[in-house]
């Protein structure tokens, strides 16, 4: 597949390229930042771009087969995540390009109703990129013509082992026998991956958790 990832050299991003160069698919890699491009694997194709410019992001996917997007904000920042979303959507729409986004999970439900953000002792400093993803989520749910899918991650996301080993929920947090809900960058990337190369949801959200 030909595929373009933007936020390619962040946390997820670089992970997500790093699986997909792995599998063998044509990975083009887009950051703002032409400097941390060059941390990229050497099969990768590194381009400096946008994903806020719907032109810029038009040329960047036209005629690719997928579009992965794993910005992350600034603190401060956070109201980016609707603006790439929104524009990656208006981008897609016209090149007929599908599209995944990596989210948040502060928007799951959780056991006994309600969000996991809402949920007492949350991390109150998570509380504005937790808010952006929902709006995030609400972006892609509004629209009807692209091809989208929304993946949240588990509860605790942190750099780890690739196992290739998860379990797929849809909008309620999936959790462990000792009620914690985790995955590594690594297997969040392969659950991405996997996603890509048999895509299961359309129009909707999923997560993935150990």
């Amino acid at each position: 597949m030909r595929i373009t990832v933007f936020g390619a050299t962040g946390n997820v991003g670089r992970r997500v390229v790093a699986e997909a160069v792995s599998r063998g698919h044509e990975v083009t890699g887009v950051a703002r930042n032409p400097v941390r491009l060059a941390g990229l694997p050497g099969e990768a194709r590194a381009r400096v771009g946008d994903a806020t410019d719907v032109n810029d992001v038009v040329a960047l996917t036209a005629g690719q087969d997928l579009v992965i997007t794993a910005t992350c904000p600034a603190p401060g920042d956070e109201g980016q995540l609707v603006t790439v979303a929104t524009t990656l959507l208006a981008a897609c729409a016209k090149t007929g390009v599908r599209l995944l986004l990596v989210g948040g999970a502060g928007s799951l439900t959780v056991e006994g109703g309600g969000r996991l953000m809402d949920r007492a002792g949350y991390p109150s400093f998570l509380l504005p990129i937790a808010a952006a993803c929902v709006e995030q989520l609400a972006a892609c749910r509004a629209n009807t013509i692209v091809d989208w899918a929304y993946l949240s991650p588990a509860d605790l996301l942190v750099p780890g082992e690739r196992t290739g080993v998860y379990r797929v929920g849809g909008d309620e947090l999936v959790v462990d026998a000792d009620g914690e809900s985790r995955i590594s960058m690594e297997d969040l990337a392969v659950a991405l991956l996997d996603e890509a190369e048999q895509p299961r949801h359309h129009r909707t959200r999923f997560t993935v958790a150990y």
